[in-house]
């Protein structure tokens, strides 16, 4: 089959995900159409880690995250062009809002109907926005599902989310490509606490959350903070008891989530965090705000715990600290239900199925002998 995907941004997260699809659908070809935004990775870097033999690029110009009419229609214009070289494609995958919502249209107006719609995060979740800017998302959401596709959430929580504000939606879980036992083997210095987290510092993953609870724990020698990543909210970690690494390679990054002991996350809203499931891929315990998509992850006193604020945070690091014993097994839990529900390969195989059912028609109408109107069934084209 060959696949299509639309992206906007291709970095970080979506691009993980991304990547993990076409490791584990080699016998596809797959066109990924990208944008670039000038605050994160670079395209030409993030590709050095896709399969060679089965991926191919396509830069996407003009395309923002920002909300700008003119933009936004010149970037619609030029997906029109792209995507008109692949109309007899086998399925055309939109990963993020921005994408979602042009990648629809354009669909929509080369008749191509076999699109799919991940949207790795709704933006209409973002909980600091005004409440102008929250209904508007959800309107732009809405109006782009008139022009078709199947929305696939990547957690349960938000297909809810999707569903409660009138969209159909289903989900498959993201994935992770499940380590062995000698992959997760630690070398913890016992004699320090360490928290750590991994991603962006923007103000979705709540860096001001992730200082103030470290500002908690400021005085005591023994509590050591890691944000591993880098971002436009950096400033805002400002604690003295916590090291942000900056970028890192995939091996330093395992390097260190093994090392600690907790992996917290502060975020405001996810789609399902791949950061989060490589965490329990090496069995860590987890100690997560309690959004969309994070609470997909935690089976409260089995894995770890999910939490409301920063008093309530604190509360549940102390509580594990004094009971320290409970987190190994806690760990190995995670990585259990990693291994089970929130396997790479099972994502990609449930995609792959995806991809290979086609559009559902819409019912049609027929004039019946007396001149009345008979729907048609809805029937899928395979």
């Amino acid at each position: 089959m060959i696949i299509i995907h639309i992206v906007e941004p291709f970095a970080a997260g979506v691009a993980t995900y991304i990547k993990s699809l076409t490791e584990n659908m080699v016998d596809n070809t797959h066109i990924i159409i990208h944008g670039e935004r000038n605050n994160l990775t670079a395209a030409a870097e993030v590709k050095k880690y896709f399969p060679k033999n089965n991926v191919k690029f396509i830069r996407w110009a003009n395309v923002q995250r920002e909300l700008n009419f003119k933009k936004d229609f010149n970037a619609l214009v030029r997906l029109i062009r792209i995507l008109k070289r692949f109309k007899n494609a086998d399925a055309i995958h939109l990963h993020s809002s921005k994408a979602g919502f042009l990648g629809r249209i354009a669909c929509s107006i080369l008749g191509i109907e076999n699109v799919i719609y991940t949207p790795n995060g709704a933006s209409f979740l973002i909980d600091d926005l005004s409440d102008f800017k929250v209904a508007l998302y959800k309107r732009l959401e809405q109006f782009a599902s008139l022009f078709g596709g199947r929305v696939i959430c990547t957690s349960k929580s938000e297909r809810r989310a999707y569903v409660n504000i009138g969209i159909k939606a289903s989900y498959i879980n993201n994935g992770t490509s499940i380590l062995t036992t000698e992959e997760v083997k630690s070398v913890k210095n016992l004699n320090t606490f360490r928290i750590i987290t991994a991603g962006r510092i923007v103000s979705q993953k709540g860096p001001k959350m992730f200082n103030d609870l470290a500002e908690r724990f400021r005085e005591l020698d023994n509590f050591e903070f890691v944000w591993i990543g880098d971002g436009e909210e950096k400033e805002l970690l400002s604690s003295s008891n916590i090291r942000v690494t900056g970028w890192l390679t995939t091996e330093e990054v395992h390097n260190q989530i093994k090392d600690s002991d907790l992996y917290l996350s502060t975020s405001k809203y996810e789609g399902l965090p791949l950061a989060v499931l490589e965490a329990m891929n090496l069995k860590k315990c987890l100690l997560l705000s309690d959004c969309v998509g994070n609470r997909d992850l935690v089976r409260s006193g089995k894995n770890g715990e999910l939490f409301n604020s920063v008093e309530d945070a604190e509360k549940k690091i102390l509580n594990l600290y004094a009971y320290r014993e409970s987190i190994r097994s806690m760990g190995e839990y995670s990585y259990e239900l990693c291994f089970h529900y929130f396997n790479a390969e099972k994502m990609a195989s449930s995609y792959n199925d995806e991809y290979r059912k086609g559009p559902l028609l819409k019912p049609k109408k027929k004039k019946t002998k007396k001149g009345g109107v008979k729907k048609m069934l809805k029937v899928r084209l395979w």
